[in-house]
């Protein structure tokens, strides 16, 4: 993870071959500059991916991507939502569509969320599977079906229920926040840590995390308690906000 946090997002996930961003939240100088971090060339993508249109998803997607004349991958209501200017090569789908791009199976799946049309991934390669989903009020059956399967998952856990409603958010803001079309709550992401997480998730990274309703440590300990009792081997990560994960490697 490039970044994971309310003020911007954006996932790498390659193999030898192919190079896929999942949402361009930061700049395009700032995206450049965390992947030669892991030693990776910004030139070398091969297509970005986009779960919806709000602005910590999509903020340096335009001139990313037509600086870098690739693919944009994204649903049909969502493409309209973007100010492109001069567009570039879209590849607009179906939310619920698969589709291939280099070396991954790619899958989209519904979130509930408070935009046009957001989706999640599920993304295929080398017989490994990373899914993503992140930007959801709650978790309904259909994305637990989803997420199933998958040996690394991004999942969100964005707020502490008691920091959102005593922090500094204005009211209306804190019930979107809180609103099956908002974002998931540590309880939230608990429960289905507790009742739902697949045994093949050999690393479960919590992100998203806010940074003013929330804190790393509190999303660790609800995580620890939520899998004590579960015979799980799986890596725990929790994303700190608005710095750069550990590589995975698989």
């Amino acid at each position: 993870m490039l970044a994971s946090s309310s003020a911007g997002n954006a996932t790498f996930v390659a193999t030898d071959r192919t190079r896929i961003l999942v949402d361009a939240g930061l700049s395009r100088r700032e995206i450049t500059k965390r992947l030669a971090a892991i030693g990776e060339d910004v030139t070398k993508l091969d297509a970005v991916l986009v779960t919806h249109e709000h602005s910590d998803h999509v903020a340096g997607l335009v001139p990313l991507a037509r600086h870098l004349k690739i693919p944009v991958y994204l649903t049909h209501r969502t493409a309209p939502t973007i100010d492109w200017g001069e567009e570039p090569r879209i590849e607009a789908f179906q939310a619920g569509c698969g589709f291939t791009i280099g070396d991954f199976d790619v899958s989209s799946f519904t979130i509930p969320h408070d935009a046009a049309d957001p989706v999640g991934y599920s993304l295929r390669a080398c017989g490994i599977r990373v899914s993503i989903a992140t930007d959801l009020g709650y978790m309904p059956d259909s994305i637990r079906i989803h997420l199933r399967g998958a040996d690394l998952l991004l999942l969100e856990s964005n707020h502490d229920l008691e920091m959102l409603k005593v922090g500094p958010y204005p009211w209306p803001v804190k019930q979107r926040v809180m609103g099956r079309r908002g974002h998931l709550s540590n309880e939230m992401a608990g429960k289905f840590l507790r009742d739902d997480l697949d045994s093949t998730v050999s690393t479960l990274i919590l992100g998203h995390i806010s940074e003013h309703n929330n804190h790393p440590e509190l999303v660790r300990r609800m995580a620890q308690k939520a899998l004590t009792g579960r015979l799980l081997f799986t890596q725990l990560v929790v994303a700190e906000p608005g710095k750069r994960s550990e590589v995975f490697q698989y």
